[in-house]
């Protein structure tokens, strides 16, 4: 499928949910029965629930000691200003993250830095609306369509385009999924995956040390809650003035264009801030090449 709106219109034209008729082609494409798909589909649903309740029961800190424990630590506070649905969502963000930095089986959706926020979306739904399994199912097929098309036209590496191709893709997977796991149109999900992509356009990927730890946990966490901000957005009835395939090509014209030492390779922005150099040193057993970390800083608690 060679974009979204084709998507959308192979579906409504077919008289299929999105999920149903990508389950229906990528049988036909693979000579593989729907139903074994489905299995498949299912067990990776599985896995989401026990990388997020193993990221929530193990508080150890990671062999880097950079993160660890905070997703357990976020269970036993009670939350002020969000909603239990975004704490929950960002709770979970943050365990399927962690667990992804132990080294704990995950699903990449559609990378292991960006691992948590498609799982933590849609578990976050799972826990408030009665709808059954199958439904979250048909949604990740559509999650895993959208995220091809995102592949195809511009990239999904932060290697490639920044970590708006990683978490950016990953919100856009959720608030189409989310959308349809809801009941909403076509036309919402395009809406909401738009409205989610947009808003990160331009991030940076600059992991401390080079591991997909710093800042990549957290943010799953804020962008688990951004992806649940633009389904509710698209439900209400807001639109994105720009469509969902415009707003993909405005990410990779963007992703071309960002410097190299934005790109997950640990050359600028928070990898080298002094802080982060002290721990690239630590972890890798070299100098990190930054002016300011030759003071004899020691690292706060991150």
């Amino acid at each position: 499928m060679a974009s979204l709106r084709e998507l959308w219109e192979a579906a409504a034209g077919a008289g299929m949910p999105v999920g149903d008729w990508v389950c229906r082609e990528e049988a036909k494409r693979t000579a593989t029965d729907a139903e074994q798909l489905r299995r498949r589909m299912r067990g990776m649903w599985r896995i989401f629930h026990e990388s997020a309740a193993e990221g929530i029961a193990d508080a150890d800190k990671t062999p880097s000691g950079l993160t660890g424990g905070d997703a357990q630590r976020m269970t036993r506070y009670t939350p002020q200003f969000l909603g239990e649905a975004a704490w929950r969502a960002a709770t979970n963000g943050m365990a399927v993250s962690e667990a992804n930095a132990k080294m704990r089986r995950i699903v990449a959706c559609p990378t292991a830095g960006s691992c948590g926020i498609l799982p933590a979306v849609l578990l976050t739904l799972e826990s408030r609306l009665d709808v059954p399994e199958d439904d979250f199912i048909r949604a990740l097929f559509t999650a895993g369509a959208v995220g091809d098309i995102i592949a195809e036209n511009a990239m999904i590496a932060g290697a490639v385009g920044g970590c708006q191709a990683e978490c950016g893709t990953a919100i856009a997977m959720a608030a189409a999924a989310g959308v349809e796991v809801c009941g909403g149109t076509t036309r919402q999900m395009d809406d909401a995956l738009a409205l989610g992509l947009k808003n990160v356009l331009g991030l940076v990927c600059d992991p401390i040390g080079g591991l997909v730890e710093v800042p990549c946990v957290k943010r799953n966490a804020f962008h688990a809650v951004h992806a649940l901000v633009a389904i509710e957005l698209a439900l209400a009835g807001v639109h994105s003035v720009v469509p969902g395939d415009e707003v993909i090509g405005a990410m990779a014209q963007i992703g071309r264009m960002m410097p190299k030492s934005l790109r997950e390779r640990s050359e600028a922005g928070l990898a080298t801030t002094p802080t982060g150099c002290v721990y690239a040193r630590k972890i890798q057993g070299r100098r990190a090449r930054h002016p300011l970390a030759e003071k004899d800083a020691e690292p706060h608690d991150v």
